[in-house]
């Protein structure tokens, strides 16, 4: 297969049906479950949405996008979001969570809902974090969103290296949250959750300002840490934390 100028056509076998389809840019290489499969374009001109029409084109009505927050903290649990974007929404308004500032952030989470996107939310204490480790604690999280949305989507874009350990056809994307809008739109939604969670923890635990820091290993954090000990939400598998419990 070569590139003919700007359009390039492509064949495929999806689930044992083959598919056509012609694009607006040479293909990127993806896997499909066990599938190795050339199914979309890039995202030319910085259009992240066009993974999400490619597979749309390909008959996957309803395209879904995962990711977590919280995996650095030193406190807390992991929260993942998972969210189907309205195809016919301002997909370019959803963007890294980690780019917005946290007023555009709630402002988003709250036209989500307002777009009527479908949005489905995992938590995962800190408790099981440690029993678990963070990375299977955080795919937990997406299961957990994923199933929370109530429809099971046909088709899931997660963010990252490692893909969701659910029956579902899906996709798993480094740097996810700049090449397609629904995983930023479900950062969005993670980090939001995420940072209500951690204000009422401040109420409960207020010795560790967890309002400011959200639990994330600020030097007044660790500091804290240090000065108060760990509490329970703390997460006592994490270096700081085990040292701190080491000292006691």
């Amino acid at each position: 297969m070569a590139c003919r100028g700007r359009s390039f056509f492509y064949r495929v076998a999806v689930h044992g049906k083959t598919a056509s389809a012609t694009t607006s840019a040479c293909p990127r290489e993806v896997c499909v479950l066990t599938r190795t499969l050339t199914l979309w374009p890039g995202a030319p001109g910085n259009d992240t949405f066009a993974v999400e029409r490619s597979l749309w084109r390909l008959g996957y009505a309803s395209v879904a996008g995962t990711d977590e927050a919280g995996r650095g903290p030193l406190a807390g649990p992991v929260v993942a979001a998972c969210v189907v974007l309205p195809p016919s929404c301002a997909y370019q308004r959803f963007q890294d969570s980690k780019s917005l500032s946290e007023k555009a952030r709630v402002e988003l989470a709250a036209e989500l809902a307002a777009i009527g996107a479908a949005i489905g939310v995992g938590i995962v204490s800190a408790a099981v974090i440690d029993r678990l480790n963070i990375l299977q604690a955080s795919l937990l999280a997406m299961k957990k969103a994923v199933q929370d949305l109530g429809a099971v989507p046909d088709y899931l874009l997660v963010d990252g290296r490692f893909q969701v350990p659910l029956a579902i056809a899906q996709q798993a994307l480094v740097k996810g949250e700049s090449r397609s809008a629904s995983i930023a739109a479900a950062s969005i939604v993670a980090k939001v959750r995420r940072d209500a969670l951690m204000e009422r923890y401040h109420a409960k635990y207020p010795l560790y300002n967890f309002q400011k820091h959200k639990g994330y290993p600020t030097a007044e954090h660790r500091r804290l840490l240090r000065e108060h000990g760990p509490c329970p939400i703390h997460r006592r598998s994490f270096k700081p934390v085990r040292e701190c419990l080491a000292r006691a």
